[in-house]
């Protein structure tokens, strides 16, 4: 099992690590996004960094104010 880590700075970093993460599990962007009920669509523009104006601002507050988002997951399904 591997531990993966990525810090967060913007929207994309935020896509990367989403893909990587359901990449890791073996799913596709339409089994996600079933689980989720939302569609594919949804996953690939999060996945691609497509954002709201709501996420580019708390990228930003988080940038002015000092806070950092890190990301963890592991490569296996079941953990």
């Amino acid at each position: 099992m591997a531990e993966r880590r990525a810090r967060l700075r913007t929207a994309s970093d935020l896509g990367l690590v989403i893909q990587q993460a359901r990449l890791s599990r073996g799913l596709s962007q339409t089994q996600l996004a079933d689980s989720l009920g939302i569609s594919q669509r949804s996953v690939s523009e999060i996945e691609s960094g497509r954002t709201t104006i709501y996420a580019r601002r708390l990228f930003d507050l988080m940038r002015e104010t000092g806070v950092s988002l890190s990301a963890e997951w592991d490569d296996e399904a079941d953990s």
